[in-house]
């Protein structure tokens, strides 16, 4: 997102060159490439019990919690461990919030059902389902879906930012086309990098 930020700005103060215009947007849309393999692969690899202890307590980093009326991130509240391959703990920092925890644990999209002993929270891992199959294919369409709708929200902001220097006189009509077209093969090009990892991933989960 600061990219997005960044490229806002320029467009606004007009110091822009149009070659930020797709720079941004290929950036931007790198980055929710990127995060999308990220939180797809490693759900996978949690699901299967391959993940490593890292990779499976940064599953959770996503994951935010009522606190006292801000959201905030699960892993400043708490330690999270990995002590067998199919089960995290969490160790909240404050007893009280045991509950608010297990809460964003239960609301989330991680298909995963919490326990606990009032100072302990357990998340069993559980063996790969034809049930669970079908979850986790919901979780990664979804993530898929959030790229999709970031990298067309970028390119929805680059065209405006554009027509307003077409409007002061800063961009002729010819660069304005030439810019549009950049951006829009650039916004193909990403939506079609995260379709075809949604496909791979897709096939794997399905896989007996």
């Amino acid at each position: 997102m600061p990219a997005l930020l960044g490229l806002m700005h320029m467009l606004r103060e007009k110091r822009v060159a149009l070659g930020h215009i797709g720079g941004g947007l290929a950036l931007l849309g790198s980055l929710m490439f990127m995060l999308f393999w990220g939180a797809s692969l490693m759900e996978w690899q949690m699901v299967r019990g391959s993940a490593d202890p890292v990779q499976m307590a940064a599953l959770l980093d996503r994951i935010r919690v009522d606190y006292y009326g801000q959201e905030t991130p699960l892993n400043q509240l708490s330690t999270i461990n990995v002590p067998e391959a199919r089960l995290l703990t969490i160790q909240p920092y404050d007893p009280s919030s045991i509950k608010s925890i297990e809460r964003a644990l239960q609301e989330s999209d991680l298909g995963l059902t919490p326990s606990n002993d009032g100072k302990l929270i357990r998340l069993p891992i559980p063996q790969l389902t034809e049930e669970r199959r079908e979850e986790l294919v919901k979780v990664v369409r979804h993530r898929a879906e959030e790229g999709r709708v970031a990298v067309r929200n970028v390119r929805r902001d680059c065209i405006h930012h554009l027509k307003e220097l077409v409007r002061d006189g800063e961009v002729g009509d010819d660069e304005e086309r030439r810019a549009e077209e950049q951006t829009q093969k650039l916004t193909d090009n990403h939506i079609a990098k995260i379709d075809e990892i949604l496909k791979r991933k897709e096939a794997e989960i399905l896989e007996v």
